[in-house]
């Protein structure tokens, strides 16, 4: 089925609801948004947000990349009771899981899943690749490089030998949540994985192809969105294959 709309993607090994040290927690079933292509897919990517609510852009974004080809799963990661702005650890992953599981039923080889995310939602796309090998990992302007973001997420630094997918990472020069300094020494670390990675640092802050605000009579501003939405696709172009 095309176009977008909602679904929901069971948690593995649950029954009704989940539970932990806090008490039931959880459906065990996470509510998704899905945007499929017109057509045959050829992978699929979950797109993971800090928001409750999907920005426009967000949304176009999604919209583009469906239309590239692949089916775009966007996971609510709020769906605990109590949950956060920031969901880590075992939450986020068996949230992920959920996806992929969802998109494997659908046709989609594990190696053709990709995983894209924003701010802190950043951070949590590169720790899926720490954890899941699978087939392409994105973070845009992930905090969290020296000293991790919670207790239940590991500092980018020290996580990065351990990537077991392709990871890309965009960064904003002038972006005081991830100061430069912090940025090269997590591109010497990610250079030490087993597998391709990429960290691309841009003037400014219109990096954001999930949050432009620039100014569109701005030819650099627009040509720094532009390259980076570039990046995005192709990096997922060059390695869900």
């Amino acid at each position: 089925m095309s176009g977008i709309y909602r679904d929901i993607a069971p948690l593995r090994d649950s029954g009704s609801e989940t539970e932990d040290d806090r008490g039931p927690v959880a459906s065990a079933r996470v509510p998704i948004t899905v945007i499929e292509p017109e057509g045959y897919a050829r992978g699929g990517i979950v797109v993971l947000h800090e928001s409750r609510e999907f920005a426009d852009a967000l949304l176009e974004l999604m919209g583009s990349l469906s239309s590239e080809g692949w089916i775009v799963v966007a996971p609510n990661l709020f769906h605990r009771n109590g949950a956060t702005d920031k969901v880590f650890g075992d939450d986020l992953f068996a949230d992920f899981d959920a996806c992929f599981d969802w998109l494997t039923a659908r046709g989609v080889f594990g190696d053709c899943i990709g995983v894209l995310g924003f701010d802190s939602a950043g951070t949590a796309a590169f720790l899926v690749a720490t954890s899941r090998p699978i087939g392409a990992a994105v973070s845009v302007a992930a905090p969290g490089i020296a000293e991790p973001l919670t207790d239940r997420a590991d500092a980018l630094i020290r996580a990065a030998p351990r990537l077991q997918a392709p990871w890309l990472g965009l960064y904003g020069d002038d972006d005081f949540g991830t100061p430069a300094a912090q940025v090269e020494h997590l591109r010497d670390a990610a250079a030490s994985a087993v597998v391709a990675t990429l960290l691309v640092s841009y003037p400014g802050l219109h990096h954001r192809p999930d949050r432009p605000g620039f100014d569109s009579s701005d030819s650099e501003d627009a040509e720094t969105l532009m390259a980076a939405q570039t990046r995005i696709f192709d990096w997922f172009d060059s390695h869900l294959r």
